[in-house]
């Protein structure tokens, strides 16, 4: 590969790095009772409220309805994430030093699965605590499931559920685009020469 090609790869690479210093997702509510909205983030490793006390709100509105607590230390996949995206940097990082175009498109293919695997994953998640509800919730509306969007708004009762990607998922792509971009200068390289 092309000078350039494999240093804008190595950026693609380390940029991971700040997926463990932000959030990667952002799950939104916002109802009449609370016009500034409350929400959470999930991180590579933990689950905080948008606000301080917001990831203990949910859980008390949820109570009401018949979901299950969330509980961060509960989630098998908080205590792997860290690990597999740090894999994934070393894999770049190996990538670059071998400058092997072919190995580039591995570690896409690979990243991508991975993304789309984690997606998946938190669509069963949100699938289990949307639907498997208390029946003995003080609120119980027939037929009505509390499952958030995996990506975009969706009405729930009287909230506006909202879920999209935060820094952390915006740099994931960010990784994934420049990876793409590496690959291409690389060919438009070799084409022109």
């Amino acid at each position: 590969m092309s000078s350039l090609s494999r240093k804008i790869f190595l950026a693609a690479s380390l940029i991971l790095i700040v997926t463990y210093f932000v959030p990667v997702w952002h799950i939104g509510l916002e109802a009449p009772q609370y016009p500034e909205g409350i929400g959470m983030y999930i991180w590579l490793d933990q689950i905080t409220g948008q606000n301080p006390h917001d990831l203990n709100n949910i859980n008390n509105l949820n109570h009401y309805i018949g979901m299950k607590k969330i509980v961060p230390d509960s989630i098998p996949e908080l205590k792997i994430m860290p690990y597999i995206i740090g894999v994934m940097i070393l894999f770049g990082l190996s990538v670059f030093a071998l400058n092997k175009r072919w190995l580039v498109w591995i570690w896409i293919v690979i990243f991508i699965a991975i993304l789309c695997i984690g997606l998946y994953d938190y669509y069963l998640w949100g699938y289990d605590y949307g639907h498997d509800l208390n029946p003995m919730a003080a609120i119980k509306v027939p037929g009505m499931s509390y499952q958030p969007p995996v990506v975009g708004s969706k009405q729930l009762l009287n909230f506006v559920s909202t879920s999209y990607p935060a820094i952390g998922g915006v740099v994931m792509g960010i990784s994934i685009l420049a990876a793409g971009v590496a690959l291409f200068l690389d060919k438009k390289n070799k084409a022109a020469l």
